[in-house]
């Protein structure tokens, strides 16, 4: 099963998120739910960079394995940009989890 943690601070904003694990809905190459999973999570990363001007922390030790955070000091606007993006993302990732609850679990949490 693909975890997803999102991490958001006291104020509610998402500060990072974390995926791992494996969805095994079918085999490598025909996994919808990992390709959906991966295709949602590396092209926000990637319209965070491009439209919001912003650098994340990456993190990816492992295949299946990757963790995104917001660096400190972003200009507000920057910030709300990238906060939009990242909603975008959960919404998605909550569309999978919707049809495919038993390969993807979310897990939005406050820090």
């Amino acid at each position: 099963m693909i975890h997803v943690y999102i991490n958001r601070s006291k104020d509610g904003y998402i500060r990072s998120f974390k995926m791992s694990g494996h969805a095994y809905y079918h085999e490598p190459g025909k996994d919808i739910v990992c390709a959906g999973a991966s295709a949602v999570s590396f092209g926000t990363v990637n319209a965070i960079e491009a439209l919001a001007k912003v650098k994340p922390v990456i993190d990816m030790k492992e295949k299946g394995f990757l963790y995104v955070e917001l660096p400190e000091g972003i200009d507000s606007e920057s910030f709300e940009k990238a906060q939009l993006l990242l909603e975008g993302m959960l919404v998605s990732l909550q569309t999978i989890e919707r049809d495919y609850g038993h390969y993807l679990r979310i897990h939005d949490q406050s820090f």
